[in-house]
């Protein structure tokens, strides 16, 4: 049985639901509905100060990448490669197929990127420049035509590294414009926004409720909560490099959860020790603080095969391995957003630099769904054609005979008439239709 050195209560998706959040989200949904940009203006002005343009034209994004650093401008373009050589090799790996599984029956499936896709990249506490390529790269490199791209002022400011990012990462329109007005705008669209399909990105609750209401008219890529961290570690690990890690996730908000799961007593005790000593020296300990205290665990088991088990349970957002030999977790767990495997990896690099995509799912959500990935653009579709005469005769006769068994006679209405049409198989609802004999069958 598990000990815990340090426990805390571990959110679900039905936490997540405010009754007051999805009240007022779903008013300012019905509001820019009925009052399009008028609503979608005021609400601009009241969340984020901002009353100028929302569309910034090509003119006005380079003024803005004008007053970057030159570094800054490179570091993106570094990392943007990385995330667009993942995402290519992903799309490469979906291949289009058609086989004959009969004589003259050709399936055949496609893979076909949604034709407008909104990508939602945050503000608020940070801004958060990764998700523009997380977002916008994968949706063209899955070959989406346009893609719209928000994000809001921080502090009535532009966020000039987040506009570079939208616009090196290829989006087709950008737009100042954050929270529930923005994700709204894109799917329902404005006078001067056309709706998109789908829905990318992360953001706060009421982004995400926003979502969760919209789903269903739009799609959208997860329900995202807060930001989850899962460490597994065996007396090898590094205790030092295990607490900065646990540390570099709950700063995301006091309310992101930092667990660690380990076969060694004396390294939970000394991890412990080292958030504490950490902690006071974070400037970003006003979140990081809060979430270890009432988010955070530390858990005791007896073997990393009862730590993996556990781990699956948990079934969080990123799962690192600190263990001897940390690739045994790909055979061993099944569920998690992403495995970080070695202590030569981390999150953070998940997050801002490696290439894979950090948009991920929390809140139990990796038991039925992977993150955002070049296929979430993409919509799997099948199509069908029947050459052989005989073959469309024979699967006639089974379809009728398949359609009565279920009681749906016109679906066997259309196997017969190919079965007579083709192999002139006699039915007696098609003798006694008026104008049947005009036709005759063809064998």
């Amino acid at each position: 049985m598990p000990r815990f050195l340090k426990s805390a209560p571990t959110k679900s998706f039905t936490d997540t639901t405010q009754a007051d959040v999805a009240t007022r989200v779903g008013a300012i949904i019905s509001d820019i509905r009925s009052n399009g940009d008028d609503a979608v203006r005021r609400y601009a002005e009241e969340f984020d100060r901002w009353t100028e343009p929302f569309r910034l034209d090509d003119a006005r994004v380079a003024e803005i990448m004008a007053t970057l650093d030159q570094q800054v401008i490179d570091d993106i373009v570094f990392v943007q490669e990385q995330v667009r050589r993942f995402a290519q090799a992903q799309r490469d790996s979906l291949v289009d197929i058609e086989v004959e599984t009969l004589p003259g029956v050709h399936l055949g499936q496609k893979h076909v990127p949604v034709q407008a896709a909104g990508a939602y990249i945050p503000g608020g506490k940070y801004p958060l420049t990764a998700s523009a390529h997380m977002t916008i790269i994968t949706a063209k490199v899955a070959g989406v035509p346009r893609v719209v791209a928000c994000t809001p002022p921080i502090r009535g400011e532009i966020p000039a590294a987040t506009v570079a990012a939208m616009k090196l990462a290829g989006a087709d329109e950008i737009y100042i414009l954050g929270g529930v007005q923005a994700v709204t705008a894109m799917a329902v669209g404005t006078e001067t926004i056309a709706p998109v399909n789908m829905i990318a990105g992360p953001g706060n609750a009421y982004v995400a409720e926003a979502k969760r209401q919209l789903f269903g008219e739009v799609g959208i890529d997860l329900f995202a909560g807060p930001t989850e961290i899962l460490i597994v570690a065996d007396d090898d690990a590094d205790p030092f490099l295990t607490a900065v890690d646990l540390l570099s996730q709950a700063e995301h908000g006091p309310e992101s959860p930092a667990v660690l799961i380990t076969t060694s007593e004396a390294l939970g005790h000394r991890v412990m020790q080292h958030i504490e000593q950490l902690l006071p020296g974070m400037s970003t300990r006003d979140y990081a603080g809060p979430a270890w205290r009432d988010w955070g665990q530390v858990i005791v088991v007896e073997d990393l095969d009862e730590a993996y088990a556990l781990a699956d349970d948990f079934a969080f957002e990123h799962v690192q391995i600190f263990t001897a030999e940390p690739r045994a977790a790909l055979k061993k767990m099944h569920d998690y957003g992403a495995l970080f495997l070695g202590e030569n990896t981390c999150v953070s690099y998940g997050d801002k630099v490696i290439g894979t995509n950090h948009v991920l799912p929390t809140l139990g959500a990796a038991r039925y769904t992977g993150g955002l990935w070049v296929g979430k653009y993409l919509r799997t579709v099948t199509y069908q054609e029947i050459t052989d005469t005989a073959s469309s005769a024979m699967l006639g006769e089974v379809c009728g005979r398949a359609a009565r068994v279920e009681l749906f006679e016109g679906h066997a209405r259309s196997g017969d008439v190919r079965s007579w049409r083709h192999g002139g198989t006699q039915h007696d609802w098609i003798a006694q239709s008026e104008g049947a004999g005009a036709g005759t069958p063809s064998r």
